[in-house]
């Protein structure tokens, strides 16, 4: 687990980010601070080094390539792959440098569990820890790449039979953040009932449902701001007045009461420790 005061900053994507193609919704010129730009500027700007990790991706020359066009868009310069297909690459001296000598660290969508397996526990995964703990360094994940960050992980489970208990898969991350777990493509993929059952489970964590092409700027694992288009819900499960997940057989719809829930927005900020949510003047411009 990592010390709950961190010097580095972990961007978690809700996956489908703006990269400033001309058939989306928004474009880069559009929103002049997309969350690829947050992401340059907390890495230090269009010189950062800047490292692209698709190891949880099906096709990761094809997301790398994309990724790259982006970074160019923003005036980046210095954009590089990580190649990680095997564990074993995790521990080869090329693959550490890279981590070693990096601004960023940016982690592509896909299966979260391949992160785990062929990334948790290896060199590679210690250096980011480290360098996170110690660093001003970022750590930024879109999709699988954001579910990844935390200690305990989503990975998988039916949108639709996730009410009831044992549907949805549960296992290890990355340990970045030990107070949060988190999903992805949260609104248009439906999946209130899986983070709901998430945080039955662990109800201490603060569950954190990501849409798209919105983000999280996590700064010392003790406070987030909202960035991006969409929205961001927060499920605080502390003081639940029913919650049946231990009294009850798998596949049985559970029962989870008093459960606070929040919808946030684009600048919105919440405090971790405390709960407490610091919202956005109305007035306040679209950034």
């Amino acid at each position: 687990m990592v010390n709950s005061v961190a010097r580095g900053v972990l961007i978690p994507i809700g996956g489908n980010e703006d990269k400033g193609g001309e058939d989306e919704m928004h474009t880069l010129e559009f929103i002049d601070e997309g969350i690829l730009f947050h992401v340059v500027r907390e890495a230090g700007g269009i010189d950062a080094k800047i490292i692209l990790v698709p190891t949880a991706s099906s096709i990761p020359d094809e997301v790398c390539e994309n990724y790259k066009d982006a970074f160019d868009k923003l005036g980046c310069t210095n954009v590089h792959f990580l190649d990680i297909r095997e564990r074993a690459d995790s521990e080869k001296e090329d693959s550490i440098e890279l981590v070693k000598t990096a601004d960023c660290v940016m982690f592509s969508g896909g299966d979260q569990s391949k992160i785990t397996e062929k990334i948790g526990g290896t060199s590679v995964h210690k250096i980011l820890q480290e360098r996170y703990l110690n660093d001003n360094f970022v750590i930024a994940g879109t999709s699988a790449g954001a579910m990844c960050m935390s200690e305990e992980m989503i990975t998988g489970g039916n949108n639709s039979e996730s009410f009831r208990k044992g549907v949805v898969g549960l296992g290890k991350g990355m340990s970045f953040t030990p107070n949060l777990i988190i999903d992805s493509h949260f609104i248009k993929r439906g999946r209130f009932g899986r983070l709901t059952e998430s945080v039955a489970h662990y109800p201490d964590l603060i569950g954190i449902g990501l849409a798209e092409d919105t983000g999280l700027i996590i700064r010392n694992n003790s406070e987030f701001e909202v960035i991006g288009s969409g929205m961001v819900i927060v499920f605080d499960a502390r003081n639940l007045g029913h919650n049946t997940i231990d009294q009850l057989h798998e596949g049985t719809p559970m029962t989870v009461t008093n459960m606070i829930t929040h919808v946030l927005a684009n600048g919105d900020k919440f405090e971790i420790n405390t709960r407490k949510i610091k919202v956005l003047p109305i007035d306040a411009p679209f950034v």
